[in-house]
């Protein structure tokens, strides 16, 4: 099986395991054995779960428990064909349908509280939480790094490129506002990310905030920019903006995971 598991820091080591629940490989990083909030998430393309170890050590630090997990054709499960450009849309979809299967293992483990949990992605991992937060679901809070819920932006993208208009449409998220089940949000994007179009997300942030607005219910949603990172691209990470985005982003889904808890 390929994994990094031993290249994790060995404070994360010392409270994480590897396990599959069902085909998806994960990562569970847990403080203890209590049912504690978690936080589930997944990443971008042609990485792996192991990625980022700064991000889960600061959720265990706050309380929260998290599962990372592979993407179809990553980590555990490497296949280079699913790590194409072209595989991302059917990567997407095959993830945002494993997560309840997922979500089921975790309630089996025991150390996940899931009527407290979150959910987020960076790239096609947050393609993925979008999609399956267009569906009912028990999740509070998600995060959204790098990504986008405007699908048209990416039309002349290698990502859309070729792809029938009718497929997009049924895929788009920006054509399913309907569907969306509100909660508050934090998404964070560079405006000079040349693989996901800056403009195409803060269209979808800004609809969402105006449906969140309308409602019965008030969601916070934030959407933090940057006009430079010096990351690969403006998307790979967040460059010399990587700490304060993890550290902005745990303290938005604590605020919404623990507020009415006691210290434990």
């Amino acid at each position: 099986m390929n994994t990094r598991f031993k290249s994790l820091p060995s404070r994360l080591r010392a409270v994480s395991t590897e396990v599959h629940i069902g085909e998806v490989p994960c990562l569970l990083c847990c403080i203890d054995k209590k049912p504690r909030p978690c936080m589930l998430w997944m990443h971008g393309r042609t990485a792996d779960k192991e990625l980022d170890p700064g991000r889960y050590l600061r959720y265990i630090r706050r309380g929260i428990n998290v599962c990372a997990m592979d993407l179809p054709g990553h980590g555990s499960r490497f296949d280079a064909i699913l790590q194409e450009s072209s595989a991302s849309l059917a990567v997407m979809q095959t993830m945002a349908s494993e997560i309840d299967s997922v979500m089921r293992g975790l309630e089996e483990h025991g150390s996940f509280d899931l009527q407290r949990a979150g959910i987020g992605g960076m790239s096609v991992g947050g393609m993925a939480t979008i999609q399956r937060l267009l569906h009912p679901h028990l999740f509070k809070v998600a995060v959204l790094e790098a990504t986008t819920g405007d699908l048209q932006s990416m039309k002349d993208f290698p990502l859309c490129e070729g792809l029938d208009p009718s497929i997009l449409h049924a895929l788009n998220p920006m054509d399913r506002l309907d569907d969306w089940h509100d909660l508050p949000l934090i998404a964070f994007h560079s405006r000079s990310d040349a693989w996901i179009p800056f403009a195409g997300q803060e269209r979808f942030i800004e609809a969402l905030t105006l449906r969140s607005n309308a409602g019965p219910k008030d969601n916070t949603i934030e959407f933090v920019s940057f006009n430079k990172t010096g990351a690969p691209f403006e998307h790979i990470g967040f460059g010399r903006e990587s700490a304060f985005v993890k550290e902005v982003q745990v303290e938005f889904i604590a605020k919404h995971l623990l507020h009415d808890m006691e210290t434990q």
